[in-house]
């Protein structure tokens, strides 16, 4: 199956948003910071708030891709090229569930260098004078394509002095808007010995907590298409990029909406496509599911191969 992105050829930015709700009651728990709490603010005299952040819709974004009960890719992302790490004979991790990708100090700062070396030697020309993003996103694209989609910062020194990034292509928020804060509390019992030291884990111990209602949440995402091109990648690269992060906002939105105990949301509507105004349909994910194995074998002769690239870490 092929999948049509036509109306995006001389489109900066792909915007879409999609309204949410609680899929039970009003409440909603929302990201909080542990020196702010909950990021309230206003705008226009209208009480606002920071439901998930863009760093952390980065992660969730990644995780829709990966099947946890089998850990390994999910069926129809199968073939794409990522790093994994091997620690002590098991599978510890890799590039795409580490929050830093390629960067992730289990792939770079373990005794086994090999990975290391190997970019070092591609990415070598950078050493001095401007980076080359194009090789760098060509670079990527080899070793892990959802590193080139959620944006890398190589801050090692020897790698062409640590000016080896590039900005996300997906961005991504939740928002809502006229909030107000339900403040509620309880308390852990201890029937044993409810005057015990708290230090400890022992007594009664009362807490408070925040929730919030909103009359409007809302989900936002950017694909910067001017940047995808900007890398000068080949067009079967490009296709599958939009699809892959296609693929991942659908998959969000299907199942990935439980942000926390207390923060289980659902889509109010299907998705809104702000930017192209006309012309242009988001593909559904069976559509996505179907199309992106043919995607990904017209783009292998791109990937490393094989397209799981292991490393093996342990500490010096």
């Amino acid at each position: 199956m092929s999948l049509d992105f036509s109306a995006l050829k001389n489109q900066p930015r792909l915007l879409l948003d999609v309204a949410l709700q609680p899929v039970q009651g009003k409440r909603f728990q929302p990201t909080g910071f542990p020196d702010l709490g909950a990021a309230t603010y206003k705008h226009d005299g209208v009480d606002l708030l920071l439901v998930e952040s863009a760093q952390s819709m980065a992660n969730r974004l990644e995780a829709v891709c990966w099947d946890e009960a089998s850990d390994e890719l999910v069926e129809p992302l199968k073939g794409l090229p990522y790093v994994k790490v091997v620690s002590d004979g098991q599978i510890a991790t890799n590039s795409i569930l580490e929050s830093h990708r390629i960067n992730s100090p289990y792939i770079l700062e373990g005794t086994d260098k090999n990975f290391f070396n190997s970019l070092k030697s591609e990415l070598g020309a950078m050493e001095k004078g401007r980076v080359d993003l194009k090789l760098l996103a060509k670079v990527l694209l080899k070793y892990d394509a959802n590193a080139l989609i959620h944006g890398v910062f190589l801050a090692k020194s020897e790698l062409a002095g640590g000016r080896l990034r590039l900005p996300r292509l997906l961005s991504s928020f939740i928002e809502a808007e006229e909030t107000g804060v339900v403040t509620s509390g309880g308390v852990k019992k201890d029937e044993v010995d409810p005057s015990g030291d708290t230090k400890k884990g022992f007594g009664h111990v009362p807490f408070h907590r925040e929730e919030f209602v909103a009359k409007s949440i809302t989900a936002y995402f950017n694909l910067d298409l001017a940047q995808l091109r900007g890398y000068g990648l080949p067009l079967e690269a490009e296709s599958l990029l939009i699809a892959i992060s296609l693929y991942k906002i659908r998959k969000f939105l299907h199942e990935g909406l439980r942000l926390r105990t207390a923060c289980d949301l659902e889509p109010v509507s299907d998705i809104h496509v702000r930017r192209p105004k006309e012309g242009f349909q988001i593909p559904s994910l069976e559509e996505l599911e179907k199309a992106l194995p043919g995607l990904i074998k017209s783009a292998a002769k791109l990937f490393v191969s094989p397209a799981v690239t292991e490393v093996k870490y342990s500490k010096a």
